[in-house]
């Protein structure tokens, strides 16, 4: 196993269990308990992970972008949940944008049932995915690829973007809060989440239910810009309440 796939593998660790122990590892990966120090450091070193004494613990910032292969193994059943409600919205014929999250890729696999689907998306995964539907349109956004992530950003993916109109987009985000609204961790991100939305006759929100209540460093719309917000559980009465006022329609 190479240096970067096992601390990807100490990462989905990391994710799926909030702490991981030297020793564990060192056993698990038949590696010497020194390699693993220096996975850990690295993980600390790139904010990923936090080191502690014989071990490590998640880094939980909002702040912060875990690589693409990480997320996509994190709460997967939420997601999954969230997907197939997705789903139910999608019909044969539509033309519909996805963003570059994990999310979105369990959406994708939900709806390749579906006949003569248009499909417009920044995320590399999604494409790899579609490769072999012959009977949809797939376009790619083009782009710059993001660092650690199998998404496509900057100012041609945004460009082209903008240049179509679509029946339904799906984006997701790090968090969501009554007063900051719906916030990212990364700009470029951000400002892709921004030109799908403003691309879209129906907007749709994709997010569990550990992001309600949560604020991170990039603002991307007003919840009442939204149409619909998916999650995976039903949120507390004010939320409930909260959509009803913004006159969004939410669905669990």
């Amino acid at each position: 196993m190479l240096a970067i796939e096992r601390r990807n593998a100490i990462l989905a660790k990391l994710s799926a269990e909030g702490k991981v122990i030297v020793a564990d590892l060192s056993r698990e990966f038949n590696v010497t308990e020194e390699t693993i120090r220096r996975d850990l450091e690295k993980l600390d070193n790139e904010g990923l992970a936090k080191k502690t004494y014989g071990g490590a613990v998640i880094n939980q910032s909002l702040h912060t972008d875990l690589p693409f292969n990480v997320r996509k193994r994190t709460n997967v059943e939420l997601k999954q949940k969230i997907a197939e409600k997705i789903a139910e919205m999608i019909h044969d014929g539509d033309y519909i944008m996805l963003d570059a999250s994990s999310t979105a890729i369990y959406v994708t696999k939900c709806i390749t049932n579906r006949k003569n689907i248009t499909l417009i998306t920044n995320s590399v995964e999604i494409m790899l995915e579609l490769a072999d539907k012959t009977d949809w349109n797939v376009l790619s956004t083009g782009g710059s690829l993001k660092k650690g992530a199998l998404s496509l950003v900057g100012t041609s993916a945004e460009r082209m973007i903008r240049g179509f109109h679509v029946d339904l987009a799906v984006c997701s985000s790090k968090g969501i809060d009554m007063n900051m609204g719906i916030t990212d961790s990364n700009e470029k991100d951000s400002v892709i989440k921004q030109a799908i939305f403003s691309a879209a006759e129906h907007k749709i929100l994709a997010v569990d239910s550990t992001k309600f209540d949560k604020i991170s460093f990039v603002h991307v719309c007003d919840i009442g810009d939204v149409n619909t917000v998916v999650t995976d559980s039903q949120p507390s009465d004010r939320w409930v309440e909260h959509f009803k006022e913004k006159n969004v329609n939410l669905i669990y």
